[in-house]
Formats: C-alpha cells, structure tokens, sequence
C-alpha cells in the first residue's frame, strides 16, 4: 500500500492503529517487535532513525532503557505529535526524501513501513546513503500470505504490494553488504466472527468488507519477517 492518499487516511489518527496493535499483543508465536529490539540492541548503534514510528513506543524505548539518540521521522503529522509526546525527537517527513547528511546514522529502523514507499528502490538508496558505513538498517515487513485466511474469509484479494518479506530478500542485497532474514511467524487468533470484524474494519484497504457468520475462534496466519542489513 504506497498510494499516499490511502496512507495519509490510514494514519490521519491512531484509532485503526490501535486496534491492529491489540489483536497482534494476543498473537501466537513470537513477538516481532522484541525480534526487532534486539536486533537493534546488538549493533550497539549511537544515534537511530526511526521511520515511521507510530505512536513511538519503540522510539520511546530505546532512548529509555539504551540512552540511544534517536531521531523519529513520519508522514502522519498525528503520528509525529504523539510521538513528540513521549519526549522523542520527532520530525514530518517522507524517507523518500530524507533531510539528513551522508552517514549520519548508524542504525535505520523501519518496522512495517517500506511497503509504504513509492519507489521503494528511492527509500532503499535513502537509507543507505544516511547510514555510515558499517551500519545496520533493522526492517520489518510481512510476507504475501499474510493474514490470507482474513483475506479469503471476506472475499477479498490482496493487493500487490511493493516490500513483501519476499521481495526484501531480493532488493536488499542491491544495497547492503550482508542482509539475514529472522522470521516472526504465528498465528493471530479471533474469539469470534465480531472480533475479526473489529480487526478488518481497522484496515482502509478492506474498507467495507464482512466477515460472515462463523462458529469458534478465526485463525489467521500472521508471516512477520525481521531483516538486518549491514551497509
């Protein structure tokens, strides 16, 4: 999804975001987001740039718990406040079209954001080119069978997007020395066919669609992929 109108809606304000945040804090498997911390933690970076931060909790933690000097960048000017809120250094932006020097970070964070960019192969080169040499970009994105059953239970196909967990282990290489896929794989599980509801209403791209009469839980495969690419 990297129409920036669809985009801008998706993130005007953190209502549809909290929702997919709280179904994914119940999953089964592991937790993605520690995958990630500690695959930022290892490469004991100074100074991370954070896109696409969200409500900033990652941002948030980082500075808290490894005194790391972090700057947080995002289209949402929602998104900004909120993280600005928790004392993060946040700023309005595209990661197309970063307004950073050469080499000025050792470590880029973008956890489920690349497939936001249009050209990705503009925000890869970005990246890149504010990281020093040595450092490590710590991506996080999903794989294309991800939430299928969700997808097959409303009728709906997936749109093509421009950053799957595939197309990451393919593009990456263009642009870093060494890149290592560590999957997150599980299992998102709904009590019921209004919970599921919940959730797909929290999706714009599935604006509209019903999930029908079901008995029992609704399992639904989630495929987060954590990628560390040394530059």
């Amino acid at each position: 999804m990297s129409d920036p109108a669809v985009v801008g809606a998706e993130y005007v304000d953190e209502t549809r975001l909290a929702v997919r945040k709280a179904a994914h804090s119940g999953a089964e498997g592991p937790d993605a987001r520690e995958v990630l911390f500690d695959a930022i933690v290892e490469a004991q970076p100074r100074r991370i740039l954070e896109l696409g931060p969200g409500e900033g909790e990652l941002a948030e933690r980082l500075v808290r718990e490894l005194g790391n000097d972090v700057v947080a960048v995002d289209q949402s000017e929602r998104m900004v406040e909120i993280t600005r809120g928790k004392g993060v250094d946040a700023r309005l932006g595209r990661a197309e079209q970063l307004e950073f020097a050469d080499e000025s970070f050792d470590c880029v964070v973008a956890a489920w954001m690349l497939y936001h960019i249009d050209p990705i192969e503009r925000g890869l080169a970005e990246i890149a080119r504010v990281l020093e040499p040595g450092g490590r970009l710590v991506a996080v994105t999903n794989g294309r069978d991800h939430l299928r059953e969700l997808y097959d239970l409303v009728g709906r196909e997936r749109l093509t997007s421009t950053f799957t967990a595939e197309d990451a282990a393919e593009s990456l290489p263009s642009y870093f020395s060494t890149v290592e896929a560590r999957d997150a794989h599980g299992w998102l599980v709904f009590p019921d066919a209004g919970a599921g509801q919940a959730y797909v209403d929290s999706l714009i791209l599935l604006e509209g669609a019903r999930v029908p009469p079901v008995i029992g839980p609704i399992r639904v495969r989630r495929l987060p992929t954590v990628f560390v690419a040394q530059k």
